[in-house]
């Protein structure tokens, strides 16, 4: 066993470490961080008695050991999931322990590969729309980054709520980056004035997240009222409920009971957010990478026009999509929706020959682990066959993981897939994408966040 040494890292300034550069862009300082100091690597934020010291694990069997193998010893008990359940609650995502474990049974049958696949039709629907609705588009231009942001938050506002998709999703798109970008300050923050006090940022942030909660509150009470009044389903009606809600409000066992109220709101803001923000990134940068690499396009333009015309892709036309699911995991390592995963360590333990301290606030990073030059052949090129089945048998587990992994993994990882592989097909049957914008600023929020636009110029196919 290699001898456990001092844990390196930048000196930074004085008084506040490397805080400057963690505010300018967090994104190329873990970057740098992994090129001038390993794979493991102490960063220091903050003033003096105040500061907030963060241990980084960049290698993919160090993050391996976090998420997975040693997954009890690094709980999300840190200051981000704390911020992060205050304003969102105690849902899947923010959940420990026993309520994590009773949530995770009660819901991980609404999410079996079957089940899943049937919500396909509301991908569909919706991406069928935005294909009709980008034909009025102003000089045939549109920013990727909002447009999927919209497909993806009425994709899974429909298939939470059903018919009741407007209700929710203009509450959501209007309330939610103001929630975010209170938590993430936070959340990194070295010191924070208590939430009670009539800070304006306190204010909007209340009152956003009191806008949120009321439209998931109003649609639940609307929804249990209709259910209970509703008439028997027989032979000839459809049964009452199919939508997401729905399937979350009939969830029992004899073992966990059912979700209350609360439980079940907070639930629903998981999947809003969660199953909104990530899909809608990974989906804006596919094709915002296709339009940027015209033969890759062409790829999947002949792939997709391969479907069956005349009806909408299903789950079943998946695996005949096998070059746009790598187009979109190749996305996905170099966007990841996730970019930093943060823990806290329960005991010292030894990673990578470093001893990270018990209490010790620990973050992995999709974001650098996917740009590992030992894990990655020139890895800021966008190159899809990476992720031929060879080719992925050949790597790390953890070389890649977007959708984290071990215990924690996203309970929503084939739905994410399914969503965007069978909208991507929807939208290339339809156009074909030129760039207008090649670079697009970002910044590390609940998800990452792109700070401008991501413009194409549609060409409308035959």
């Amino acid at each position: 066993m290699a001898a456990i040494t001092e844990i390196p890292g930048p000196k930074g300034l004085p008084l506040l470490g490397s805080a400057l550069d963690l505010r300018r862009d967090s994104l190329e300082a873990f970057l740098r961080a992994r090129r001038d100091h390993g794979d493991v690597v102490r960063l220091s934020a903050g003033p003096p008695g105040a500061r907030t010291v963060l241990h980084c694990v960049f290698s993919a069997e160090g993050v391996q050991q976090i998420l997975a193998s040693q997954a009890a010893n690094f709980r999300k008990d840190n200051r981000f999931y704390e911020e992060l359940r205050q304003s969102a609650g105690n849902g899947l995502l923010t959940a420990q322990d026993a309520d994590y474990l009773r949530q995770r049974r009660l819901i991980q049958p609404l999410f079996t590969k079957r089940q899943v696949d049937g919500y396909a039709g509301a991908v569909t629907l919706e991406a069928d729309g935005t294909v009709e609705r980008w034909r009025d588009a102003p000089d045939g231009v549109v920013d990727v980054v909002r447009e999927m942001d919209r497909l993806a938050l009425r994709t899974v506002s429909r298939i939470l709520f059903g018919a009741d998709v407007e209700a929710a999703v203009d509450v959501i798109h209007d309330n939610f980056p103001v929630v975010s970008e209170y938590v993430t300050r936070r959340g990194y923050s070295p010191v924070n004035p208590p939430r009670s006090w009539p800070l304006p940022s306190n204010r909007r942030a209340e009152a956003a997240s009191r806008a949120v909660y009321a439209v998931c509150d109003r649609i639940i009470a609307e929804r249990r009222a209709a259910d209970a009044t509703a008439e028997p389903a027989s032979a000839t009606t459809a049964s009452a409920g199919d939508d997401l809600l729905s399937l979350l409000s009939r969830a029992s066992s004899e073992q966990d009971g059912s979700l209350d109220a609360a439980e079940l709101r907070d639930q629903v803001l998981v999947f809003l957010v969660a199953g909104h923000e990530t899909t809608a990134t990974s989906m804006a940068f596919a094709l915002h990478l296709l339009a940027r690499h015209p033969q890759a396009q062409k790829r999947a333009h002949e792939e997709a026009d391969r479907l069956p015309s005349g009806r909408s892709p299903s789950a079943a036309d998946l695996d005949e999509l096998p070059y746009l699911s790598r187009v979109l995991k190749e996305s996905m390592r170099l966007y990841p929706a996730a970019p930093v995963v943060g823990r806290r360590s329960v005991e010292a333990t030894e990673v990578d020959g470093h001893l990270i301290p018990a209490g010790a606030d620990v973050l992995v990073l999709p974001w650098v682990t996917h740009r590992h030059p030992d894990l990655w052949d020139d890895p800021e090129r966008f190159d899809p066959d990476r992720f031929t089945p060879e080719r992925e048998a050949a790597r790390h587990r953890y070389a890649w993981f977007p959708f984290g992994g071990g215990p924690r993994a996203c309970i929503g990882q084939h739905f994410s897939m399914l969503e965007s592989v069978l909208a991507l097909a929807t939208l290339l049957r339809s156009y074909e994408l030129e760039a207008l914008d090649t670079e697009v600023p970002l910044t590390a929020g609940i998800t990452l966040q792109a700070t401008g636009p991501a413009r194409v110029r549609l060409r409308a196919r035959g």
